[in-house]
C-alpha cells in the first residue's frame, strides 16, 4: 500500500455508499473521491443547512455525480431509525458504509437519549445504524462497514461499569474510550460476520492528525478562546489536509484485499503519510470485551442484530 492515493480508487460505478458527517473534513473527502469515481453516495449529515450546502459542492466540483443528502443525527436514535427507514425505501443494496461522523473533547453533554455525548455519538449512534442497515449489507455482494476510530483510543480502554462517564467525567479520556469502543464495535462485527460466512467485511481507520474543524469543536463550546486557538495553530503547523487524512478511510473502503478487523492510518507514526497497516492496543482486540460492549449497545439502544445470531 505504500504510495496508495485517490488514483488507485477502483471504478465504483453501480455501487452504492454512505457517508457519516460528509458536510465537512474527512467526510466530506470521503464522498467525494467515492463520487469521482462513479460511486452513488449518501452524504448522511445532522444540519440541514449544511448537509445541502455539501450536495451543491460536491455536485459542483464533481460534474454528474449522483449524491443525495439525508438528515441523519447520531446523537438521536428516533433520527437514526428514521434515516434507516428512509434509505430502505429509496435504495436496493449498499456496498460501504462510511461510521465517519463524531465529536471530540466536547464538555460533558448528553445525548437526546440521555447518553453521554461523546460515547453516545461516536459509538452508540454508529452501532445502532449498522445494525439497521444490516439487511442491506448483507444483501449487497462484497460490502463493507468502514468506522473511523483514532489513535487517541490509546489514552484510555473502555469502563463497561461506567460508559456514560457518570462517576467522573474527563473530556479527552471520554473521547479516547469513545475510539476503543469503535474498535471493539469493529472486532466484534467482524467476528460475528465470520461466524455467519458472510463476506462483508468490517475494518477501522484513522486520519492520523488531520486538521479540521474537530479539534476546535470542544474548546469553542466550553468558551475557552485560548485553548481553541491554540488549536487552531497546532492545526496550520502540524496537521495535514482532510484530503490525506481521509486516504486511510478511502483505502480501507476500496482497495482490494482489505482483511475482516484491519486497522488503516498514515504510514509516518500515526500522523500522517500515506496509507498503512496501523497499530492499535491490545484491548481493542479482547473479545470478552467486545462481548460485553455489543450486549451494553444492543440493550441501550434496542437495536438488535438478529441476522448475525446462529
Amino acid at each position: 500500500m505504500t504510495g496508495w492515493n485517490t488514483s488507485d480508487i477502483p471504478d465504483l460505478r453501480g455501487r452504492t455508499a454512505v457517508v457519516t458527517g460528509a458536510n465537512s473534513g474527512i467526510g466530506y473527502v470521503t464522498a467525494r473521491e467515492l463520487a469521482r469515481k462513479g460511486a452513488r453516495v449518501v452524504l448522511a449529515c445532522r444540519s440541514q443547512t449544511r448537509g445541502a450546502e455539501a450536495e451543491d459542492r460536491l455536485a459542483s466540483e464533481v460534474p454528474g455525480a449522483l449524491v443525495e443528502f439525508v438528515r441523519l443525527d447520531l446523537g438521536d436514535l428516533e433520527s437514526v431509525r428514521e434515516f434507516a427507514v428512509t434509505y430502505e425505501r429509496g435504495y436496493d443494496r449498499l456496498d460501504l458504509l462510511v461510521n465517519n461522523a463524531g465529536v471530540m473533547a466536547l464538555p460533558y453533554g448528553r445525548t437526546a437519549d440521555g447518553f453521554e455525548t461523546q460515547f453516545g455519538v461516536n459509538h452508540l449512534g454508529h452501532f445502532a445504524l449498522t445494525g439497521l442497515l444490516l439487511p442491506a449489507l448483507l444483501g449487497t455482494p462484497g460490502a463493507r462497514v468502514v468506522t473511523l476510530s483514532s489513535f487517541v483510543h490509546a489514552l484510555a480502554n473502555i469502563d463497561i461499569r461506567d460508559l456514560n462517564s457518570e462517576r467522573r467525567y474527563r473530556s479527552w479520556t471520554a473521547y479516547g474510550r469513545s475510539k476503543t469502543a469503535n474498535l471493539l464495535f469493529t472486532h466484534e462485527l467482524a467476528r460475528r460476520l465470520a461466524t455467519i460466512g458472510s463476506e462483508a467485511v468490517a475494518a477501522a481507520a484513522h486520519p492520523g492528525y488531520a486538521s479540521t474543524n474537530l479539534q476546535t469543536a470542544g474548546p469553542k463550546l466550553a468558551g475557552r478562546k485560548g485553548v481553541e486557538r491554540g488549536a487552531e495553530i497546532a492545526n496550520r503547523v502540524f496537521g495535514q489536509s482532510a484530503e490525506a487524512g481521509a486516504l486511510p478511510t478511502l483505502y480501507a473502503a476500496t482497495a482490494p484485499g482489505v482483511l475482516p478487523d484491519s486497522f488503516t492510518g498514515p504510514s509516518f507514526a500515526m500522523w500522517r503519510g500515506s496509507p498503512a497497516k496501523s497499530w492499535r492496543a491490545g484491548w481493542t482486540l479482547n473479545d470478552l470485551a467486545g462481548e460485553r460492549l455489543w450486549a451494553a449497545s444492543e440493550e441501550l439502544t434496542g437495536v438488535t442484530y438478529d441476522a448475525l445470531k446462529v
